[in-house]
C-alpha cells in the first residue's frame, strides 16, 4: 500500500528514521525490544514518575533527559516533582527495530490536567534519552498568541482515532512510506500536508484548529527547503502511528499520526515553549 506524493527519506530529515513496530527485535547495542518488552517498560516509566522516584527503571547510567528542551535530572526535576498522580490517559507509538516509544499523555499536575509528550530510546534495554514535553498555561504561543490546552479532548480521541487499535495487514503501510509522508511534512510544511483524509481532525494540546489541512496545501514530487527540522523520526507499523519531534515557532514539538491505507486519519501535537528542543545536535 502506496502513499502518493510522500517523497524523501526519513534518514536526510536531520535525524533517525524508525522502524517496523512489529512483534520484536534486537536494541542498539544489543539485547531483545520487543513490543511487550517497550510496553512494559513506559507504563512502569509512567507509575514511577506518578511516584517521584526513578528507582527500579532501567535507566543508562549516561541518560540524557530534557523537559520542554532544557536538560533535568532524571527523578528529580520537572514533572518528577510535581506530577500529581497516576498519568490519566495515554497511547503510545512502538518502534521495535530503533527501540524508540512515543508517547501523548495527560498527567495531573496540581488541580489541573497537563497534554504530555514522552519519548524514550533504549539499548540494551536501558533508557538512553528521555524527552518530554509538559504544556503548562501559558506554554504554547504562536506569533505571540497564547493558545489554550483542552486535555480533555486528547483523552475522548481514542474513541474516533483507535490510536493503538492494530491496523488490518493489508492496510498496513511501511516504516518507509510513513518515514517519508513525515519528511514532507516537515520539511515542507504547510504544503507536505498530503494525503489526509476527509474525516481526519487535527489537534494541537487538544485544541482543535479544524481538519487536518485547514491552511495546507499538497506541493507534487519531493520536498524542498526545510521549513520544520525534525531531529527524529519513526513509525509503528503494527498501529499505523508515526512520530516526529521538532522545533516549531518557539515551541517543542511532538507530531503523532495515525496512517493506514495510505492516507492519514487523525495529526495530533504536543507543543510547549521553548528556545531550542534540547537535541538539536542530532
Amino acid at each position: 500500500m502506496t502513499m502518493t506524493g510522500s517523497g524523501g527519506s526519513a534518514g536526510s530529515s536531520g535525524g533517525r528514521g524508525g522502524g517496523t513496530g512489529g512483534a520484536g527485535g534486537s536494541s542498539p547495542g544489543g539485547g531483545t525490544c520487543s513490543r511487550d518488552f517497550l510496553k512494559s517498560t513506559v507504563e512502569a516509566y509512567f507509575a514511577a514518575l506518578a511516584a517521584h522516584s526513578s528507582a527500579g527503571l532501567p535507566i543508562a547510567d549516561a541518560v540524557k533527559v530534557t523537559e520542554n528542551g532544557k536538560a533535568i535530572k532524571v527523578g528529580e526535576d520537572g514533572l518528577w516533582k510535581t506530577a500529581a498522580g497516576a498519568v490519566k490517559y495515554q497511547h503510545t507509538a512502538y518502534d521495535t527495530e530503533g527501540c524508540n516509544t512515543a508517547s501523548e499523555a495527560v498527567v495531573p499536575e496540581g488541580n489541573m490536567d497537563l497534554p504530555v509528550a514522552l519519548r524514550l530510546r533504549l539499548a540494551a534495554q536501558k533508557i538512553t534519552e528521555i524527552e518530554t514535553i509538559a504544556v503548562r498555561p501559558g506554554d504554547y504561543k504562536v506569533s505571540g498568541s497564547n493558545y489554550p490546552s483542552k486535555p480533555e479532548a486528547i483523552s475522548m480521541s481514542d474513541t474516533t482515532v483507535g490510536w493503538e487499535k492494530a491496523v488490518p495487514e493489508a492496510m498496513r503501510n511501511t516504516a518507509k512510506e510513513m518515514n517519508a509522508w513525515m519528511l514532507k511534512y516537515f520539511k515542507a510544511f504547510p504544503a507536505g500536508v498530503c494525503n489526509t483524509d476527509s474525516s481526519c481532525k487535527r489537534l494541537e494540546n487538544g485544541n482543535s484548529p479544524g481538519g487536518c489541512n485547514v491552511g495546507a496545501s499538497c506541493q507534487a514530487g519531493d520536498p524542498t527547503g526545510n521549513v520544520i527540522k525534525s531531529h527524529i523520526i519513526f513509525s509503528d507499523v503494527e498501529t499505523g502511528i508515526g512520530v516526529g519531534f521538532d522545533l516549531f515557532m518557539g515551541n517543542a514539538d511532538m507530531h503523532m499520526f495515525k496512517m493506514y491505507g495510505g492516507k492519514i486519519y487523525a495529526v495530533h501535537a504536543i507543543l510547549g515553549a521553548a528556545t531550542s528542543t534540547g537535541w538539536d545536535d542530532k
